[in-house]
């Protein structure tokens, strides 16, 4: 059984997205306000955390930053703003997934399995994908340069892991959606490029892979591995 923590200041969202998670078969903990949510997760291993922005006292973005520093199990966010800067901040401070008010319980549901999925994931053919000097171990979900960890936010590392399991391949903006959220969209689009970039500036600290990740102009990206031999 999966377990949920729902955060949220309005009470009766919290009591109907309870009830139906909890018929979905899920383990269901809720906190009105931030404070509790961190003080739970001291105790609860939730398995995806759906946090609101906009809440009184410690809001959803600060919470985040807290959070982080207890766990790395996926948030999504849930907010009444559109707003293209808060979205890519939310993602940028630790969040997977935004999602914006009104929303349907339906999606909320897929996104939340495609999060508790990728995090989940057992990989049974490899642990290691290996493009020395980078390795990613997939147990331990981490990036090696050789055998000093790369520090990655989750959605870093899926990206990085996504292009690495294609190889001088291009993997399109709809299939880094597509595997990060269940579905794609254009508006994905700049969210996935802020990550690419953010990855890259990341990688640039180590010799050797400051040119591994290549833009496909307008489709998407790819990850250049030299040959061994």
């Amino acid at each position: 059984m999966s377990k949920l923590l729902l955060v949220d200041d309005d009470i009766d969202v919290l009591s109907v997205n309870k009830k139906y998670f909890t018929k979905e078969g899920y383990e269901v903990k809720v906190a009105s306000n931030a404070i509790t949510a961190i003080k739970l997760l001291k105790t609860f291993s939730a398995d995806c955390i759906i946090l609101d922005v906009m809440m009184p006292g410690l809001n959803g973005f600060d919470a985040c930053k807290q959070i982080r520093t207890i766990t790395n199990s996926p948030i999504i966010f849930l907010t009444g703003c559109s707003n293209e800067k808060d979205t890519i901040n939310g993602l940028l401070i630790g969040g997977d997934d935004y999602i914006i008010k009104p929303y349907s319980l339906k999606e909320l549901s897929a996104r939340i399995q495609v999060q508790i999925r990728r995090t989940s994931k057992a990989y049974e053919d490899s642990t290691t994908i290996s493009c020395p000097p980078l390795f990613i171990d997939l147990v331990g979900h981490k990036a090696l340069f050789n055998d000093e960890d790369i520090p990655l936010s989750n959605r870093e590392y899926e990206l990085l892991y996504l292009l690495a399991t294609k190889p001088n391949c291009t993997v399109t903006f709809e299939d880094i959606g597509i595997a990060m959220w269940g579905t794609y969209s254009e508006t994905d689009r700049r969210t996935i490029m802020v990550t690419a970039s953010r990855l890259r500036k990341k990688l640039e600290d180590y010799i050797g892979l400051s040119e591994y990740i290549e833009t496909v102009w307008s489709k998407g990206y790819k990850l250049i591995v030299k040959s061994q031999h």
